[in-house]
C-alpha cells in the first residue's frame, strides 16, 4: 500500500540535496518512464501508477525488474509529482556514476559553462542524443541533470549521453582535439565544414562562454541572423551548430 511516508519520500526527491544524498531521481509520465523502463540503463527501485496504466502495460511490466509497485489515485500522484498536470505514472530510479575517464579523440563532446536552465539542459540533451553525441560536460554551475525538469526535458534520452561534471579549464588542459566556441561575434556558421571530432563549449544563457574557457578555444562560431532578437536559446543554438558540425 502507498503510504504518507513513500510520498514523503518523493517529494524530498524535488531537493537536489537529497536526490545526491539517496543517489536517485524520479521520471514521470508514460512516454518517459517507459522508455527509462524498457532501456533498462536505471535501476528501478519504485513506480507508483493509477490501476488504468498498470493494468495497460501489464504484460511488460511483468518481465521488467522493479522494486515497488505501487497503485494510486489521481489525487496521490498530484501531491507528489513536479508536472503541473501529473500524468499516470511516476517512478524512482537510481543515479548512474558518470564515466570520467571517456576519450574526445574521434568524436565530438559538448561543453555546457554554467547553463543553468533545467527546461534548456533537457532539451540539449536530447538534441545531443539526437545527433549521436556521447559525451557531454558541465561546469559546476551547471543545472543538475536529474532536476524533474531536465528528466522530463530529455523525453527518454537521459541515460544515452554520459554526463560529467567537473572543473572545465582542467578538464580542457587535458584535451588534445580542437576546441569551438559559441559566441555572439565570431567566424560564421557556414563557413565551417563538418567536423569528425572536437569539443563544441556553449555558455549561460546570458552570459555566454566565459571570457577564460572562450580564450582558450581554438574557433569562436557566430550564428548570424536576420532579425533583432537579442540572443538565440542556447539549446537552439546548438542544435544549429550540431546540425552544420556534425557529419
Amino acid at each position: 500500500m502507498f503510504t504518507k511516508t513513500h510520498a514523503k519520500y518523493i517529494q524530498s526527491l524535488h531537493d537536489k540535496k537529497l536526490r545526491t544524498e539517496y543517489g536517485v531521481f524520479f521520471a514521470e509520465g508514460p512516454k518517459v518512464v517507459t522508455d527509462l523502463l524498457q532501456r533498462g540503463v536505471f535501476t528501478c527501485t519504485m513506480l507508483a501508477a493509477t490501476d488504468h496504466w498498470l493494468q495497460t502495460n501489464q504484460t511488460w511490466l511483468a518481465k521488467a525488474a522493479i522494486g515497488q509497485v505501487f497503485a494510486i489515485k489521481d489525487f496521490e500522484l498530484e501531491k507528489i509529482s513536479a508536472l503541473s498536470q501529473p500524468n499516470q505514472v511516476l517512478a524512482v530510479f537510481e543515479q548512474q556514476r558518470p564515466q570520467a575517464d571517456f576519450a574526445t579523440k574521434g568524436q565530438i563532446t559538448i561543453l555546457l559553462d554554467g547553463l543553468q536552465d533545467p527546461g534548456n539542459l533537457g532539451t540539449i540533451l536530447r538534441t545531443a542524443d539526437w545527433f549521436g553525441v556521447a559525451n557531454m560536460v558541465c561546469t559546476p554551475h551547471c543545472a543538475d541533470i536529474y532536476n524533474p525538469k531536465v528528466v522530463q526535458g530529455t523525453m527518454g534520452s537521459l541515460g544515452r549521453v554520459n554526463v560529467l561534471y567537473t572543473e572545465a579549464m582542467a578538464w580542457l588542459e587535458q584535451q588534445s582535439v580542437p576546441i569551438y566556441a559559441t559566441a555572439l561575434a565570431g567566424k560564421p556558421l557556414r563557413q565551417y565544414s563538418p567536423i569528425t571530432e572536437g569539443i563544441i563549449m556553449v555558455g549561460n544563457e546570458s552570459k555566454g562562454v566565459s571570457p577564460a574557457l572562450l580564450q582558450m578555444a581554438d574557433h569562436t562560431i557566430h550564428i548570424p541572423g536576420k532579425g533583432g532578437a537579442e540572443s538565440l536559446n542556447a539549446a537552439v543554438a546548438l542544435g544549429i551548430v550540431l546540425a552544420q558540425l556534425t557529419v
